[in-house]
């Protein structure tokens, strides 16, 4: 779907309101492991949550929070232990749901573009891995792709 038209238009409000729902769930689900470290259904829930955000965002051709939504769900599914969150790695999260959060009150209502750089996204992707260990080859940050 383009991010133009009266179809996009009365489809974006939906949008919002499902993202902000999927966002307090992934919040819900942070506060719970700080409490409990080693919860996986709290994990579970968080990345289930970030990968809905993620389809549905590229549905609306919203590209930078569907990529960036998928990008912190890939580090959380491919951390080598990730029932040992330490609260560096919960507070990195944290600035990651905050920013997508944000960044759904910014998108422009009209044509659907989000006007920001870069730069806090590909910054936070970098402190989660960082402060994630990923399992395997390890994982190796690269800038976002897509400009915002």
């Amino acid at each position: 779907m383009m991010n133009d038209g009266k179809e996009w238009q009365l489809a974006l409000p939906e949008f919002l309101l499902e993202a902000e729902m999927l966002l307090a769930k992934s919040q819900e689900c942070l506060s719970h492991l700080h409490l409990i470290r080693n919860d996986s259904d709290a994990v579970e829930c968080m990345k289930n949550s970030l990968i809905k955000l993620a389809e549905k965002a590229d549905a609306l051709a919203l590209r930078a929070i569907g990529e960036f939504s998928r990008h912190v769900q890939y580090l959380i599914s491919n951390a080598a232990s990730p029932l040992q969150l330490h609260d560096e790695a919960l507070d990195a999260l944290n600035a990651c749901l905050t920013l997508l959060a944000w960044q759904l009150e910014l998108i422009d209502t009209k044509t659907g573009k989000l006007g920001l750089d870069e730069t806090e996204q590909t910054v936070l992707i970098a402190t989660v891995a960082q402060h994630i260990p990923q399992s395997g080859f390890g994982y190796k940050h690269h800038p976002m792709p897509y400009a915002i």
